[in-house]
C-alpha cells in the first residue's frame, strides 16, 4: 500500500448512488435585512399539511427580495475553500447543515472530494438542493443551480469529464434561511466509468477508518438518565489518542450549551461524562467532535435526562403542589422570561431576576421567530409584579414593547412566524396585553395608540377563541404545543380586561387539560400528534405536559425548558382556575376496566382520533 493510499479515506462508490464522504470549510453567516413593509396573510391552520413534504405555502418579503437579486443567478463563494472538518455520512445521502436562524441570514458552504476514476470518461453527476449550488471538477466550473425556493429541492444533473486517477470535486451550496431552514446537498454519481470516492486524511487511513467506526457505532450505555452516571460507549478501541470534546444542547429555542473536554487515549473504550444529576433535565443533543490533529469528526447522540429521585413524589394538595411548581421553575428552569415569571410570582425580584430578563430582551427587541414566546410572560409578570422591577429595566421593557411586531400587517423584515394557531394566540395576546399596559403611548410599527392597539388585539383574541371553541386544535394532542396554546390563555384568564376573554379562556385551559387527560396515560400523551420533533416525541418525562400533569394530578416530573406551567400555577392560585376533580382519575386510570374515547380536531375535523387504555397500557 503506498502512502499516498494510506492518507485517503477510500470508499466504493456506485453508480446511480450518492457521493457520501466530504471535507467542509467552515459556515458562512450574514444577516439579510430588507426595507420594513407589512406582509397579507392569516392564521393558516392547514399550513403544514402540505403534499410536499416541507414546502412553506407562504414568503416572507426577504425571500421575494432575495429571489429578486439572486434567483437564477450564479451564487457568489464568499471564500475559498479551507478544510475544517470531514462530513462522514451515517448513513445519509447528503450533506446535511440544517438548522434553525431566527432572523433572515444568508449562508453558504464549501464542500470537496475525490472521485478517483479506473479510466477517463464522460459522467453523469446530479446535484439536489434546496437553495443554490457550483459544481467544480478538477479546478473548472461546470455550472450552477439557483432556484432558491425555500425549503423546497430541485435536481439538476451535469456531464462532466473525468480524469483517469483522482478527480477534485467542489461544491460550493448557499441559502436564505428563515426560521427552519433545510440547508444540504446531495451529490449523486449517476453514470460513468468506476470510481470510488477518496477523501484525503492526515492521519493512517486504517485508524481514520477506526475512527468512523467507532462513531458510527457509538452508544449511551442507557436509554434514559434519571440520575446515572451518563457513559457513552465505543463499539472498540480507540485506534490513536485524541481530544474530544463535547457540547450538551437542547432543543433549537433552548438558550444553554454545557461544554466538555477530554483527553482520550489510544485503546479507550468508552466517555464517562459523570452524573446526569448534574447535568442539564430534558431531552439533549450531546455533539460530539473528536480531534486528532487537524482531522476533526463529529457525530451527534441524543438522550433523556430527568432528575426524578431530587424531585421526589408530588405533594398530596393542589396548593402545595402549586407551590412547588413556582419553586422548581423558579430555581431549575432555563433563566428566561418563563424563570422570571415564576421568580417574581414567589416575589423574588432583585439582580439574578432582572438579569434574565435583560438577557431576552434582544429578542424582543429584535423580532426574533419565537419573540412572542418570551414576550407573553413578559407582559403577565409585568401586568402582575412591575412594582418588583426597577425603573431602568421597566423602562427598557417599555421600549421593547411600543416597537415589537404584533402581526403581519405592521411593517417588518423579520420571519416570525405568525401562521400557527400557537403563534396567532400568542401575538394577538401581546397585543391585547401591551396595548392595555401602556394606553397613551403610541406603538411605533402599527401608529396605534395602547388603547387602539389593545382594541385590535381584542377583537383577534376573539376571533381566535371564535375559532378554538368550534375547531379547537390543528396542531392535535401536539406535545409542545399544549403549553404554547395555554401560554397565551392562561395569560388571558388572569389579565385580560375584559370579563367574558377571561372566561373563555378558562374554559379552553380546562377543554386543553380534558384533551390531556383522556389521551395521556399516568403523566405521559399517547397517540398521533398534528405537529411534533424528535426532542419532543423521545423523552416522556422531562417535556412539560408531565409536569402540567404532576401539577394538576400528582403524577410526573419537571424538565428544565417550560413556557406555561408557572402561569398555569398562578391562575390556579390567584385567579380562580378550577378543573374537573374527574380528570385525576381519567388520566391516571387505576380500575380493572378499559377507557375508550373517540373525539376529532382541527378546522373541518380533518383529524379522527381515538384512544384506549387501561390501567397498564395505551393506544392512540
Amino acid at each position: 500500500m503506498t502512502a499516498e493510499q494510506q492518507s485517503h479515506l477510500r470508499r466504493a462508490t456506485a453508480k446511480a448512488s450518492p457521493i457520501v464522504y466530504w471535507q467542509l470549510a467552515d459556515l458562512w453567516q450574514q444577516r439579510y435585512d430588507v426595507a420594513d413593509r407589512p406582509m397579507d396573510g392569516s392564521m393558516d391552520p392547514f399550513f403544514f399539511v402540505t403534499k410536499t413534504k416541507n414546502f412553506i405555502p407562504h414568503e416572507y418579503p426577504c425571500r421575494t427580495e432575495f429571489k429578486k437579486s439572486f434567483s437564477g443567478r450564479r451564487p457568489q463563494p464568499t471564500a475559498e475553500f479551507d478544510a475544517v472538518r470531514w462530513w462522514l455520512p451515517f448513513a445519509s445521502p447528503r450533506v446535511d447543515l440544517s438548522g434553525f436562524w431566527f432572523r433572515p441570514t444568508r449562508i453558504g458552504c464549501w464542500a470537496r472530494t475525490f472521485l478517483d476514476a479506473r479510466s477517463a470518461g464522460r459522467a453523469t453527476l446530479r446535484l439536489s438542493t434546496c437553495g443554490g449550488a457550483i459544481l467544480f471538477v478538477n479546478g473548472l466550473e461546470q455550472g450552477f443551480m439557483a432556484p432558491y425556493q425555500r425549503n423546497l429541492e430541485a435536481q439538476q444533473d451535469f456531464e462532466v469529464e473525468l480524469a483517469a486517477g483522482p478527480n477534485e470535486i467542489r461544491v460550493y451550496f448557499d441559502d436564505l434561511a428563515e426560521r427552519d431552514a433545510r440547508f444540504y446537498f446531495q451529490l449523486d454519481y449517476v453514470e460513468g466509468p468506476s470510481v470510488e470516492t477518496s477523501v484525503p486524511v492526515p492521519i493512517a487511513a486504517g485508524d481514520a477508518d477506526a475512527l468512523e467506526a467507532i462513531l458510527e457505532g457509538m452508544r449511551f450505555d442507557r436509554t434514559a438518565y434519571l440520575g446515572e452516571d451518563v457513559t457513552i460507549l465505543c463499539p472498540a478501541p480507540l485506534p490513536v489518542a485524541l481530544s474530544c470534546h463535547i457540547e450538551i444542547e437542547g432543543d433549537f429555542m433552548s438558550i444553554e450549551r454545557f461544554d466538555y473536554d477530554f483527553e482520550l487515549e489510544a485503546g479507550a473504550t468508552k466517555l464517562a461524562l459523570g452524573t446526569s444529576a448534574d447535568m442539564p433535565a430534558d431531552f439533549r443533543h450531546f455533539r460530539i467532535t473528536f480531534k486528532a490533529g487537524t482531522l476533526s469528526l463529529g457525530r451527534t447522540l441524543g438522550v433523556e435526562i430527568c432528575h426524578p429521585e431530587r424531585q421526589g413524589e408530588a405533594p398530596a394538595t393542589l396548593e402545595d403542589r402549586v407551590a412547588e411548581a413556582l419553586a422548581e421553575v423558579a430555581a431549575h428552569s432555563e433563566p428566561d422570561t418563563v424563570c422570571a415569571f415564576a421568580r417574581l410570582a414567589l416575589g423574588q425580584g432583585g439582580e439574578e431576576t432582572e438579569a434574565m430578563i435583560s438577557a431576552m430582551l434582544p429578542v424582543i427587541e429584535d423580532c426574533h421567530d419565537c419573540a412572542d414566546f418570551v414576550l407573553v410572560p413578559l407582559l403577565f409578570a409585568y401586568t402582575r409584579w412591575s412594582d418588583l422591577l426597577s425603573p431602568a429595566l421597566r423602562d427598557r421593557i417599555e421600549n421593547a414593547v411600543l416597537n415589537y411586531r404584533y402581526w403581519m400587517d405592521e411593517p417588518g423584515n423579520d420571519v416570525q412566524w405568525y401562521f400557527s394557531e400557537n403563534h396567532a394566540l400568542l401575538f394577538h395576546t401581546a397585543a391585547y396585553l401591551g396595548g392595555r399596559l401602556f394606553p397613551d403611548a403610541v406603538f411605533v410599527r402599527s401608529g396605534r395608540t395602547g388603547t387602539e392597539q389593545t382594541k385590535v388585539g381584542e377583537e383577534r383574541v376573539r376571533a381566535w377563541l371564535d375559532h378554538f371553541e368550534r375547531w379547537e386544535m390543528a396542531e392535535w394532542n401536539s406535545v409542545p404545543y399544549f403549553p404554547i396554546d395555554l401560554k397565551g390563555l392562561t395569560a388571558l384568564a388572569a389579565c385580560a380586561p375584559d370579563e367574558t376573554i377571561r372566561n373563555r379562556a378558562a374554559a379552553s385551559i380546562v377543554r386543553l387539560m380534558e384533551i390531556v387527560a383522556r389521551s395521556a396515560h399516568h403523566g405521559m400523551l399517547t397517540g398521533s400528534q398534528g405537529r411534533s420533533y424528535e426532542h419532543t416525541l423521545r423523552p416522556g418525562r422531562s417535556v412539560e405536559l408531565s409536569a402540567i400533569a404532576r401539577l394538576l394530578w400528582g403524577r410526573g416530573w419537571y424538565g428544565r425548558r417550560v413556557h406555561a406551567l408557572p402561569q398555569l400555577a398562578v391562575c390556579i392560585r390567584d385567579h380562580g382556575l378550577r378543573f374537573p376533580e374527574e380528570l385525576a382519575a381519567i388520566a391516571a386510570h387505576q380500575s380493572d376496566d378499559a377507557q375508550e374515547w373517540t373525539f376529532s380536531q382541527g378546522e373541518n375535523r380533518f383529524a379522527a382520533l381515538y384512544h384506549y387504555k387501561t390501567r397498564d397500557t395505551a393506544l392512540g
